[in-house]
Formats: structure tokens, sequence, C-alpha cells
């Protein structure tokens, strides 16, 4: 895989369990990534469309549903798709941790168990599922409280005893496994829960108990980006779930998520979103709901 894999930070709190992203949009526009969560993901209306999963390229049909396991790279690409059409795309990410190792090694989760260990390849399911089960995934968004997980469960142990269901790649892609990396664990947790302040390169090293030098070889040895760059990558999260979920000013986000000059942050997420955060605000058509 020669193209640029990105790692999608994906702005779950510590209490969130899990989100549901329902849009409706001419086309897909995000490159490809991965990201340490979980992702179900369904697509409607999009017949010709790429879906790049690890090392496998397939073109999908009108309706398409696949299971894709953490770190593992993936995007859609437009492909022959008609972009004129409205396609209708449903996203569901959940941590790892959702389900306990303990609850997971129970008879009645084993299907469950299963599925989640062989989406690490990426699990395709068959459109008959699909079609069986589209109607409960676009209510997932209008769902609330604990019956938004109960009914996740249901849908996954649904899709773990389903019938046609193949993997996707032949081998899983390498990404660096910076999730289990107990440094990374550390940086991550720390600027997730001070990216409204001042982070410096110094105070981060010290952190991890390293010198400034070193931090920034570290860094870029597990994320192949910059310590700014990381830093900015999880900000930037954060500030697009504020543009769709509040009422929150653009300079009021810009301040909140940690930078300190509005030209600036304008221009950085206009290269990482390819949009200004005005425009992306006012582009989003469609529904984040996080549990």
């Amino acid at each position: 895989m020669n193209e640029i894999i990105n790692r999608e930070i994906t702005p779950f709190n510590d209490d969130d369990s899990f989100l549901v992203f329902d849009r409706r949009k001419h086309g897909f526009d995000f490159p490809l990534h991965f990201h340490p969560e979980y992702e179900l993901n369904f697509v409607r209306n999009a017949a010709g469309a790429l879906r790049v999963v690890g090392d496998s390229t397939e073109a999908i049909d009108d309706i398409e549903l696949v299971l894709l396991g953490p770190n593992l790279p993936h995007y859609w690409d437009n492909g022959h798709s008609d972009t004129s059409l409205l396609m209708h795309e449903v996203t569901i990410q959940f941590q790892p941790d959702i389900f306990s190792d303990s609850l997971l090694r129970r008879k009645i989760f084993r299907p469950i168990h299963e599925m989640l260990t062989q989406s690490t390849l990426g699990i395709a399911f068959s459109t008959d599922t699909a079609r069986s089960l589209e109607h409960r995934i676009l209510q997932m968004s209008a769902k609330s409280g604990f019956g938004s997980f109960i009914e996740l469960q249901s849908l996954l142990y649904e899709l773990a005893l389903s019938r046609g269901q193949r993997t996707l790649s032949s081998a899983m892609a390498q990404t660096r496994e910076m999730n289990q990396d107990e440094r990374m664990i550390k940086l991550h947790n720390y600027i997730r829960d001070n990216y409204q302040k001042r982070l410096m390169l110094k105070d981060v090293a010290d952190l991890l108990n390293m010198s400034t030098i070193s931090f920034t070889r570290f860094i870029k040895q597990r994320t192949g980006r910059s310590y700014i760059d990381y830093l900015n990558d999880i900000r930037l999260g954060y500030a697009a779930r504020m543009l769709i979920e509040t009422g929150m000013s653009v300079s009021e986000i810009c301040f909140n998520c940690g930078f300190n000059n509005i030209s600036n942050f304008n221009r950085i997420f206009k290269r990482t979103h390819g949009k200004t955060p005005t425009e992306y605000r006012m582009s989003f058509e469609g529904i984040r709901t996080v549990f």
C-alpha cells in the first residue's frame, strides 16, 4: 500500500461507548485512514464506488454493509458511482473495550467474539443481510439511552449469526500499533484530557521521561507525524465534533480546542478536512450521535 495512511482521531470521551454518524451526501471524500475503534459501515445508493480495506479493493453494489476491526486501513472511493445521486451512509464506531474480556468469553457472546476477531481483516455481509437489517441500522441515530446499547448488541449478534459473510483483506495491512504502546496510551490520554491548554513539547517529553530529541524521534516513529501535527489531529477531532453538535461560534471552538489564532485554526482545519470550519458546518447533512 503506497498511499499515505491517515490516523483518524475519533473524539471519544472517557464515558462514551459508541457513536452513530448518519448522513446523506454526494460521493466520498475521506482519505485512506485507520483508527483504534471498530466500525460498522452501511452504504446505500453508491453502486460502482470502490471499497478499499487492507489489501482488498472491490466495487460495491447498491447496498453495502461491512465491519472493520481496529487499525485496519480503509476508505471508499467514488470509482464509477454516480455522484449526482444522494447516497446514504451510516457509520457506527465503538471502542474496543465496550465489551469486557470476561463478557466476551460467555457462551452467549461467543459468536460476537469470533466475529470481532475476524473483523481484523474486514468482514463484508451479504446483500440479503444488509437489506434485512437496513431499517434497524437507519433507526440507530434516533435511539437514545440504554436502549441504543442493547440495540447495538442485538445488531452485532444477528450479524455474527448471518450467512454469506466473508473476510476482505487476505492479510491485515500493517499499521503502527500505537495504541498498544503504553507510552502512546499515556500520551494520548494526557492530550485528550488537556487539549484545550498550551501543551509544550518539553512538558510532554517530561511526561514520558524522555529528552525532547528522543521524544521527537519516538512520536515520528510511532505515528509518522510530528508532535504538533499529532496534537492538532486530536484538537481538530474535537473541533469537528463541536461544529456538528454545538451552536458555539467558530472562534469559540478555536480557542476551546487549544488553538490561539483563528486564521491558523482555519488554515489547519481546511488542510485536514478540505473545508473551512464554517463550510464544514454548513455542508454537514446528517446526524452525529454519541452514546
